[in-house]
């Protein structure tokens, strides 16, 4: 935020919801002039409030995708396949995220396998931190297989023996985090943000201090078009738009 403030001259305050469902009802409010979400609530905001895409990172892996894990205890012997997951006991993270819900649930689907068929469906409930607690649930033996993003078993590995968790598949990669802004952001506004996040560089030290914080290595353009994969792969997994 300071980097931004001082690029921009603009006076920026970052805002914490604790949950999506939250942050989506502040856009609508007109609380939220730029948020930066996972691409499932992005195409949400976009569809109910019209705002636009205009920026992506690229992650660590050189990729501006990232794609969801089915996961289960290494020792559990009655999971080995996709199909095996039918009638077990499941948790993701939250019917908003991307990688620990959407890009799983595809998955799922293109095996013929819905919501129903399993004997449980739970989501890691509370603010902050679901990925772990879907990851923890799964190592403890509370569910059977859980539905996370690629990359969070790393998080949790100083505070428990991953190798004690299995992954039994990814799903196909989809489009990754994005940065959107309110339909009707002043277009001059706009641009003077774009290019102070399109100027952070790894070969800047101070840039690389916050990129490295932020888990990222640069911010490209984006738009809308690049988010129609989710909104097929909605229509798939019988997502309402409306709902």
């Amino acid at each position: 935020m300071e980097y931004l403030k001082k690029e921009t001259g603009f006076n920026i305050k970052q805002i914490f919801p604790d949950t999506f469902d939250e942050h989506m009802r502040m856009v609508g409010q007109g609380k939220v002039d730029i948020s930066f979400t996972n691409p499932y609530v992005y195409v949400k905001t976009a569809y109910r409030y019209g705002e636009k895409a205009f920026a992506q990172v690229i992650e660590d892996s050189g990729l501006k995708s990232f794609r969801g894990q089915i996961i289960c205890r290494a020792d559990n012997s009655s999971i080995q396949t996709i199909q095996d997951c039918k009638g077990k006991r499941l948790i993701a993270v939250d019917l908003t995220s991307a990688g620990g819900y959407l890009y799983p649930m595809g998955l799922f689907s293109d095996h013929g396998i819905r919501q129903e068929d399993f004997a449980e469906v739970d989501f890691s409930h509370g603010p902050g931190g679901k990925q772990e607690k879907v990851i923890l649930a799964v190592y403890v033996g509370q569910y059977d297989i859980g539905l996370v993003r690629e990359g969070a078993l790393n998080v949790v590995a100083d505070r428990i023996d991953i190798r004690q968790i299995r992954v039994v598949a990814h799903s196909k990669y989809y489009p990754g985090w994005v940065y959107s802004a309110r339909k009707d952001m002043a277009p001059e506004i706009l641009q003077r943000i774009q290019a102070a996040l399109f100027k952070l560089s790894l070969d800047d030290p101070d840039h690389r201090k916050i990129l490295q914080k932020a888990d990222f290595i640069r911010v490209v353009p984006s738009h809308d078009a690049e988010f129609e994969s989710i909104r097929e792969l909605m229509t798939v997994v019988g997502i309402d738009l409306d709902k």
